[in-house]
């Protein structure tokens, strides 16, 4: 039997991981619960693990997964989760080099197995940290599995650079799939042009005449530009990991 506030998280988390693809932090988790402190968020997380409702995956930052719902939750009698897309992350053995699980990425590394695979661009690379120049060249092809590719349009795959994303659930040499559009709601973590020569992988917030690309490490401050000088390029929608 769960708690209200233990359903409240849980439910929280669903819908953000199937906004954005990954689970939120434990801050966002305290201001949606409105608790004082993380403390708070910590005893609800470890109960949600050991009544079998979550699992916190090792060595990753902030990582998340929902092993089951309660009958609450899955019979509606809840506030309906956001029916966003939900990536999967693709895992593989820990090769030699990272040009090496860049090649095995559309191979053994695959395990999502409910959908034929489609090959996508690999532009290059994109930073989660200082923006890096833009990319505009195809390095060489990945695949895969058609359930990541959401919504309509075009879809690319870009090795992120740096951890400015890494409470977001997003490491350095991930391989992070995107929708190629041209606009985003507030919270979307997106592929930004700054200045027409620079892009970043952040989190996006409109701010009146202004954008905010925002990280997701407090090592790293929230850039404010005015709006004609970002442009947004995707938005995430998967991500592929090797080990």
């Amino acid at each position: 039997m769960l708690t209200k506030k233990q359903i409240q998280l849980l439910e929280f988390i669903q819908v953000r991981m199937a906004r954005d693809g990954v689970p939120p932090s434990f801050d966002e988790m305290k201001l949606a619960l409105d608790l004082r402190s993380k403390s708070g968020i910590h005893r609800l997380v470890t109960a949600l693990e050991e009544r079998g409702f979550i699992r916190r995956l090792p060595h990753r930052a902030r990582a998340l997964e929902i092993v089951r719902l309660p009958e609450t939750l899955t019979r509606g009698t809840a506030p309906a989760a956001n029916p966003g897309f939900a990536p999967k992350v693709i895992q593989g053995d820990l090769p030699a080099d990272r040009g090496a699980a860049r090649a095995r990425l559309s191979r053994a590394a695959m395990t999502v197995t409910d959908s034929p695979a489609v090959e996508v661009p690999l532009m290059g690379r994109i930073a989660a940290g200082v923006p890096i120049e833009a990319i505009s060249t195809i390095s060489h092809h990945v695949a895969v599995p058609g359930s990541m590719l959401s919504g309509p349009g075009s879809h690319y795959a870009l090795e992120v650079q740096g951890d400015s994303m890494i409470d977001a659930g997003i490491n350095d040499g991930d391989v992070v799939v995107i929708r190629e559009q041209n606009s985003a709601d507030n919270g979307d973590i997106v592929v930004a042009l700054v200045d027409g020569h620079e892009a970043t992988l952040k989190r996006f917030l409109r701010r009146g005449s202004m954008i905010a690309l925002e990280a997701a490490n407090p090592a790293y401050e929230t850039r404010v530009l005015p709006a004609d000088q970002v442009n947004v390029q995707g938005r995430l929608v998967g991500l592929i990991r090797s080990y």
